[in-house]
This record gives structure tokens, C-alpha cells and sequence, in this order.
């Protein structure tokens, strides 16, 4: 791992912030690629698709919840 730029930043926050947002932005790019497999008549990939969705949507609400409360804590 080490080719990978290391974050901009040095906030915990932050990092918080861009791993949200990529689980975020997978459960939508997942949507597409299972939408496609069903198309095709392909269900099994589209299970699969969904899966993986379901796991990415799980850790946005996650990461959610815990930036709220980090967000929270820190004006209390």
C-alpha cells in the first residue's frame, strides 16, 4: 500500500467523511450494475450486487451515526 496518497488532512473526521462517502456512492454504482445484471437475465450477479449493497448502505449508516455523535461531541 504504499503507492496510495495518504490523506490530504490529518483528521480522523475527515477520513470518516471520504469512507462514507465511497460506501455512499457504491450502494448507487451497485444499484446500476444489478439493475444491468437482471437484464441480462443474469440473477445470480444481481444477488451478488445486491449483497454488496446492502453490506455498503449498512456501513453508511454506520458511518452516519458515528459522525453524528463525533460531531456532536465536539461542540458539547
Amino acid at each position: 500500500m504504499a503507492n496510495e496518497p495518504q490523506s490530504p488532512v490529518k483528521d480522523p473526521n475527515y477520513d470518516l467523511i471520504a469512507v462514507l462517502e465511497k460506501s455512499l456512492q457504491a450502494v448507487f454504482q451497485l444499484e446500476t450494475y444489478a439493475k444491468d445484471a437482471e437484464q441480462n437475465g443474469d440473477t445470480e450477479l444481481a444477488e451478488w450486487f445486491r449483497r454488496i449493497q446492502e453490506n455498503n448502505r449498512k456501513a453508511g449508516d454506520q458511518g452516519s451515526e458515528l459522525l453524528l455523535k463525533r460531531l456532536q461531541n465536539r461542540s458539547a
